[in-house]
Formats: C-alpha cells, sequence, structure tokens
C-alpha cells in the first residue's frame, strides 16, 4: 500500500470540493500537516465534515485509519495534523500463544 498516492488522491478530492479553496500537505518533522483554505463563510466543522468526508473516500478499499487534530486556524486557512495509519500486523512469534501468531497464517 503506498501512502503517498493516497495522499494524492486524498489531496486531488479535496480541491475539486466547492468550498475548498486550495488543500497542501507539508511534513514538518516527519510529522504530516494539512493546509486547508476555504471559502468565505465555511466554519472550522463544515471544514472538518469535508476534510473527513474525502479522507474516508480516499481511504476506501485499504485497511487504514484516520487520525485527524485540529492545530490552529488564520482567517479562512485551517490547519491539521493528520495521519493515515496502516494496522500493525505481527511480524514474529513471540511465543505468547497469541491468536493472530504469524505461525497461524499462510505465506
Amino acid at each position: 500500500m503506498d501512502l503517498n498516492t493516497i495522499w494524492e488522491n486524498f489531496i486531488d478530492r479535496m480541491i475539486l470540493d466547492p468550498s475548498i479553496t486550495f488543500a497542501e500537505k507539508k511534513l514538518m518533522a516527519g510529522i504530516p500537516f494539512l493546509y486547508v483554505t476555504v471559502s468565505q463563510h465555511v466554519s472550522i466543522n463544515q471544514s472538518t465534515d469535508a476534510v473527513k468526508k474525502h479522507a474516508v473516500k480516499a481511504m476506501k478499499g485499504k485497511r487504514l485509519t484516520l487520525n485527524l487534530n485540529f492545530v490552529r486556524s488564520e482567517g479562512n486557512l485551517y490547519v491539521y495534523r493528520m495521519r493515515f495509519l496502516v494496522p500493525q500486523e505481527k511480524m514474529f512469534c513471540c511465543g505468547n500463544l497469541c491468536f493472530d501468531c504469524i505461525r497461524f497464517k499462510d505465506h
């Protein structure tokens, strides 16, 4: 699964939204931030709902979860800390007789 492709798909969807005038992902200290500029009368709640809606569409058919936290706003610019999280899978047997042990999977 390529997270860059998912981010590109997500940003493309955001830009097509009529309430959003600009959307960009920026990495700072390895943490992805989403900068969203919205139309004049769009509230923080409407902006957050749009982000979630387009993230869900970008994640469709993938085993991902969304971590979204509002950081700050300045006028009609909203900044979110946003990550698409890949679920962890076991890579080795720890010896604790886990139900999802790697020994029981077909390779």
